[in-house]
């Protein structure tokens, strides 16, 4: 027998984080170590496996930053956090949401999914946000689960220049799913979603929130927004395209 499907996937990790306000009226010289701590341990992981940041000001209220860490095994990501969280940026922030998943194929779509991050800049923005089906959906026949499925994905492809990456959380997390969708501008994911709406899919969808609009660029970046005050940017993590330098 040959191994179950999704086995040879990547874990994700979607971590979102808060600065306490006491964290702004610390000294710049205890921020700024914070910060370069939360960078080194970030660019430590990205050495060997994919790691992204984004920005969350301006966006929501209950997060302020982003880190999406990708990994073929859950240990390195353990670490990552464990050396996160030994960063004096951390001992004044909170994980306001944590999300795990793996990527695998999708069952329903006729291309391949992306298991591991594709080379190259990413999109500027990614929208992101948990599901949780309706419990009905997984009674419904195969063939006809496959037929509404088409139909979604057909819609979504009306849309090409925005990239799609489910991943899956079944028996790992409180979710389904983690859906990340890659986009030129966040006006663009408002009229996929609209028309996304439209479809049967959408009658088994039980929960699609919160959801977060994330703006992608350096880990130094993101951390400068925190405060206001620029870090420089010894590190080695890729710039994504439309971030601002």
């Amino acid at each position: 027998m040959g191994p179950a499907r999704g086995l040879s996937g990547n874990y994700v990790k979607f971590t979102f984080v808060k600065v306490r306000p006491e964290w702004r009226a610390l000294s710049a010289g205890r921020r700024a170590e914070g910060k370069r701590e939360f960078a080194a341990a970030c660019a430590s992981f990205a050495e060997d496996h994919h790691l992204r940041a984004y920005s969350l000001v301006g966006s929501r209220g209950d997060a302020d930053l982003m880190v999406r860490a990708v990994a073929p095994r859950m240990g390195p990501i353990h670490d990552l956090h464990v050396l996160l969280n030994q960063s004096g940026l951390m001992a004044h922030a909170d994980i306001a949401h944590s999300y795990l998943a793996l990527t695998r194929d999708s069952p329903y779509s006729d291309r391949p999914s992306p298991t591991a991050p594709r080379p190259g800049p990413d999109p500027p923005y990614l929208m992101v946000y948990p599901m949780v089906k309706k419990r009905e959906w997984y009674g419904l026949p195969s063939e006809q689960r496959a037929a509404i499925m088409r139909d979604h994905i057909a819609v979504g492809r009306r849309f090409g220049t925005i990239e799609t990456n489910t991943s899956y959380s079944f028996g790992m997390d409180d979710q389904e799913f983690v859906v990340a969708f890659g986009v030129q501008e966040p006006r663009e994911f408002l009229e996929v979603v609209e028309a996304l709406r439209g479809t049967e899919a959408s009658r088994y969808t039980e929960r699609e929130t919160p959801i977060f609009t994330c703006m992608a660029m350096s880990i130094e970046r993101a951390l400068a927004a925190l405060d206001g005050v620029s870090l420089p940017e010894p590190l080695s993590l890729a710039r994504p395209a439309g971030a601002l330098a």
